[in-house]
């Protein structure tokens, strides 16, 4: 039986630390596994300790080229898409590679942005990434950038449940 807590641990493609936090493990369905992350979590941000001070649910799919972080106020991004690699779980620790490319929603306006496209392209050619990553990622961020603006699950109000867990 799977733990309570999970550990987050996100890395660049070449392997350098990117995001290490714990998260309450919420929920597993069909799409993927919800975790939560509390004000006040301990966290490890660009290899600096921090501490969360607004809480947050990620979405971890199952077998898809992205995460997602949904957001309460006052942040102003809803939702916050980071395309990665799919999630590799070793135990309660689950594996993912930030490919950069990032696809978020504004609270306030519901505009859907494509982001850091220039990070991306100078990390594709530092790290090299290969081409099935370059063409997955795009993928990824097209289907976001899509799912993000049409009511598409988890994406429309699957989160708020899970995201009413974890404010206080």
């Amino acid at each position: 039986m799977p733990s309570e807590m999970v550990r987050v641990v996100y890395t660049k493609y070449d392997g350098t630390a990117h995001r290490d936090y714990p998260a309450r493990r919420l929920n597993e369905d069909d799409l993927g596994v919800w975790v939560g992350v509390t004000r006040g979590t301990v966290s490890v941000y660009h290899g600096q300790p921090s501490v969360e001070q607004i809480p947050f649910v990620l979405f971890i799919p199952h077998h898809a080229w992205w995460t997602g972080m949904f957001n309460p106020p006052p942040r102003t991004s809803e939702v916050y898409c980071d395309v990665a690699t799919p999630a590799r779980w070793e135990g309660d620790t689950v594996h993912i590679v930030d490919l950069d490319l990032d696809v978020s929603r504004r609270r306030d306006t519901g505009l859907i942005e494509l982001r850091d496209e220039d990070e991306f392209e100078e990390h594709r050619l530092a790290y090299g990434y290969t081409a099935e990553v370059v063409a997955e990622a795009h993928a990824a961020a097209g289907l976001l950038f899509t799912a993000l603006g049409d009511g598409s699950e988890p994406f429309a109000s699957a989160y708020r449940k899970w995201l009413s867990a974890v404010v206080d």
